[in-house]
């Protein structure tokens, strides 16, 4: 099965910054038909309107651990509003992870978190970045993060990029989450020690064997995502989106 793209809005929040609307605008403009939240400063009533508008669908949305942890009513109603099946936790700060037993205490509130999105008929993500790949015991905190939660209430959303920059092959990572990996942000890395964002195609992930891994592993979504650019933003998506076309997946 091949997946829908969407771009993460991070990648362009500078533009979104100075107007969120004109920026959804320009991104369907390059062609993306699907958008992921990191934070938006439109209520959910004046989003609903403007990706109607603009005829974009948004595939998940980025809300903080605090947010998540104390209130996670607030995000679950803000998806519902919008008709958006993900909730994504993006990143964990060092205090909720400095330890095997903090992952632990951690992963049970995550465990909280993901039994809430599922009465909600939501499904609840972790984005991983590269600090997961820490052990602690011998055991990467992922995976003692992966072990004390539910796999039916934790999901994951896969960064191609920060799994390659920890020493881990991407498509064995999806493959070994097969079922529970949902999202993928797919993000490339450039060659060379500076190890820098890359648009998607253009550095050195194997993308055949990460889109292969994708296939098999029940991957609903495909995310475009480039935290910083070197060229200009709106050319960087569009060269990621080419890439894609190129290779067969849009």
């Amino acid at each position: 099965m091949m997946q829908p793209i969407s771009l993460q809005m991070y990648t362009v929040r500078d533009e979104g910054e100075r107007d969120y609307a004109d920026a959804l605008r320009r991104v369907a403009e390059v062609g993306y038909r699907a958008v992921e939240l990191a934070g938006c400063p439109l209520s959910a009533s004046e989003l609903k309107q403007a990706v109607s508008d603009i005829g974009l669908t948004i595939s998940g949305a980025h809300a903080g651990y605090e947010q998540l942890r104390d209130n996670p009513q607030e995000a679950i109603d803000f998806n519902l509003e919008l008709g958006i099946r993900f909730l994504i936790l993006p990143c964990l700060d060092e205090e909720y992870r400095a330890d095997e037993e903090g992952w632990k205490k951690t992963g049970g509130v995550m465990n909280e978190i993901g039994q809430r999105c599922k009465e909600n008929g939501l499904v609840f993500c972790y984005h991983n970045h590269n600090f997961e790949f820490e052990r602690f015991n011998g055991r990467y905190g992922l995976d003692i993060l992966a072990e004390c939660t539910e796999s039916e209430l934790v999901q994951l959303e896969a960064d191609t990029y920060w799994i390659q920059y920890a020493g881990e092959d991407p498509a064995a990572f999806i493959s070994k989450h097969r079922g529970r990996c949902p999202l993928v942000h797919i993000k490339d890395m450039a060659a060379g020690p500076g190890r820098e964002f890359a648009e998607v195609g253009t550095g050195i992930l194997d993308w055949m064997n990460i889109f292969s891994a994708c296939d098999t592993s029940g991957v609903e979504w495909l995310i475009v995502e480039q935290d910083r650019c070197a060229r200009p933003v709106w050319e960087s998506i569009q060269i990621s989106l080419n890439r894609l076309k190129e290779m067969g997946r849009v």
